[in-house]
Formats: structure tokens, sequence, C-alpha cells
């Protein structure tokens, strides 16, 4: 065992104390709503959730992701009843006449805003496709996936490729990056045929519109035709997305045997690396694509997103390379747990300030989708 693997495996037992005596008690216990239904918003850093919070579509699918997990990472509490929770809220109060998820409803389950984002249809896909996982029971999942997913092509298809989001910058990456994650979840149920052909469309787009030609990095808005969108949006670069997007493209270079997105995803990789800030040990939020740092402060999100790269990446490489996987496995691991310090055990901080105090704001639950994949990865790269 080397010394990366022996401290990894000392930081995996924390994060498993974490997980399963605090975290995944206290979100289901005070975290989900057993008024009005599905999963608050936010936990104040005493546990107790503020009052009045509109909640999002992404936060319910991002939930039953969490609990459908959970029994994969040794939870013994209710996760039978905790992992449908958040699905089945959203499927009763944000699904729209054309079968497509609303962004928004408030506190009290009215809707709130109507719009159907891309980017929360992918969420949904994942919620069910991680439900169905747990709970094959629920034998209406897999036709209610095919049926969103066809109302998306459907209703979304563009001239130039892709999908259109719905926002001011309808031409994204990051929605297709969350789609691809969705429709990878379901190839593990359903292997082949639409899930496949989807997969292989969304990486083509990706490898020749969404990844720079010159500079191999990612970026986030695009016009029309794919091209970096104007102005300062078009050069905005995400280190926690080269991060994501080198996680989903390895898995899809693996699965699909596309030895250019396995490169691909080396190169994303090295680029997110460009945005991490050696003295506060975290990735930033935001770099232009000249690769000087836009914003410093640096999110939990992305560091979760470094963990699971790094860990993916060190699967297939010899050597000194492997080495520097596992060492920059373990700075991420290490800053994570950094944003898990709280006077109540079982949140996080969500935002590290550039001089590496963090914002005393309430926990949001957004963030617990992102800690559990990691360290689902965790679990799995120690196995």
């Amino acid at each position: 065992m080397t010394e990366q693997d022996e401290h990894l495996r000392t930081l995996a037992s924390r994060f498993d104390d974490w997980l399963l005596k605090s975290a995944l008690p206290l979100w289901w216990d005070v975290g989900a709503d057993r008024v009005h239904g599905g999963f608050h918003e936010l936990l104040g850093l005493d546990g107790s959730p503020p009052g009045g919070i509109p909640r999002r579509a992404r936060v319910q699918a991002r939930q039953s992701y969490v609990y459908a997990m959970a029994a994969q990472l040794g939870w013994s509490g209710p996760w039978q009843q905790a992992a449908p929770h958040g699905l089945d809220f959203l499927t009763a109060r944000y699904r729209r006449a054309d079968g497509q998820f609303r962004t928004l409803v408030a506190a009290d389950a009215t809707a709130l805003d109507d719009a159907a984002l891309l980017y929360d249809q992918a969420f949904a896909l994942l919620a069910m496709a991680s439900v169905y996982t747990a709970l094959p029971q629920r034998r209406e999942l897999p036709a209610q996936a095919h049926a969103l997913l066809e109302r998306i092509l459907s209703l979304r298809r563009h001239a130039a490729g892709g999908l259109v989001e719905t926002a001011p910058c309808a031409f994204q990456s990051n929605p297709h990056m969350h789609l691809l994650e969705a429709v990878l979840a379901w190839r593990e149920i359903e292997p082949g045929g639409h899930w496949d052909a989807l997969a292989d469309e969304i990486v083509a787009l990706c490898l020749t519109r969404f990844i720079d030609a010159d500079g191999g990095f990612l970026r986030e808005f695009f016009d029309a035709d794919w091209r970096p969108a104007a102005g300062a949006a078009g050069r905005i670069i995400e280190p926690g997305h080269q991060f994501e997007w080198a996680w989903l493209l390895e898995r899809f270079g693996r699965l699909r045997r596309h030895d250019g997105a396995c490169a691909a995803a080396r190169t994303l990789y090295g680029i997110g690396m460009r945005g991490f800030d050696a003295g506060r040990g975290a990735a930033v939020d935001e770099m232009s694509d000249d690769l000087a740092v836009t914003r410093p402060g640096a999110r939990l999100w992305p560091q979760t997103e470094q963990l699971k790269a790094a860990l993916i990446l060190s699967e297939t490489a010899l050597g000194e390379e492997k080495e520097r996987y596992l060492s920059d496995a373990l700075l991420a691991a290490k800053a994570l747990w950094r944003y898990l310090q709280t006077p109540l055990p079982g949140l996080w901080r969500d935002k590290m300030l550039p001089d590496g105090t963090f914002v005393e704001e309430a926990a949001p639950a957004s963030s617990f989708y992102h800690i559990v994949c990691a360290l689902v990865s965790l679990k799995h790269a120690l196995a």
C-alpha cells in the first residue's frame, strides 16, 4: 500500500463516519419536509431549515440520488423511504402538462416558475435511474424515463446539433454534461440502444464544439452555431467543469472504447489543475480562456469533482502519472474535509473566500449530491 493509499483510506474512514452517523440522518430527519413533501433547500448551521425558501426541481432530484446511493454506502437508515421521497414530490408538484418538469415551487409546493430547464430534466432522469437501481420494484420508472427523454428530444433538438436550454443563453455545455451523466446511469440499466446513441452524440459535440481545438479547455456558453458566445461569457472556463467532464469522458471512453474521449479527459483534468490554488489547497471557481483566474473564490463542488476525476484517471495510469493522480486525489479529499467541519456535524460550508475562510451561511442541500458522488467514487477506488 502506498503512502497516498494509506492517507486516502484514513480520510475515507472519516468521511464514512461523517456521512453515516451525521449527514444522512440529519438531512432525512430535518431536511425532509413531512408537511408539504420533498426536501428543504437549506439547513442553517444550527440544523434548522429557514422558512419560506422556494425549492428547485434539481434539489428534489439530487436528494433522491443521495438516498438511493445510501444503501450502497452502508447506511442502515430508512433509505427505502428516503430515496423516492424527493422524486415522488418532483413528479407530483413539478411535472407540467407536456411531461417536462418546471424549475421552481414555493415552500408550500405551489408552482412559482413554470420554465422547464434542460438542466432539471437531466437531474430528473438521473433520479429515476438511481431510485430504480436501488428499488427495482419501482417498475414504472423506466417507462417514465423513456417518455421524458422522448419529450426532451422532440422539443429541444437544435439544427446545428445538441439541445437547447431554456435560458437567456440557450446554448450551454453544462446541461449536456448532466444529461450525459443521466444517460450513462440509464445505460448501466439498459445497455445499448437509444442511451448509447445519445451518449455518442453528446460526447461528439463536446469533443468538436465544447472543447477548444487549440487550448484543449472546455467552454460554458456558445452561440447558435456552437461557437464561443460573444463577450466575457464566451471566455468563461470553470475548473470544476473541466474535472467533471474529465470524469464523464473517461467513463464514456472505457464503455465505448473511445480513445479520443479518454485523451480529452486527461487534457481537461490538466486544465482544471491550472485553477488549483496551492496556497489554500482548493480549486477556484472560474478562469478566463487565457487560464488567468477571474473568480478566486472556491466553492465546495469543484473539490468533489477534482477528487472524482483524479481517482478515475489514476485507475489506468502507471508509474509517476498514477502517483500524481493519487496525490491530487488526496489534496482534493483534504480540501473537501475542511468544508465539512461545521459546529453541527452533517452540514457543510459552501464558499471558501480568497483568504481561506468560509462564508457563514446555511448549507445548501444541492451540495449533498456532489459530496455523495465523490464518496461513491472514493469507495470504489479503495475497494
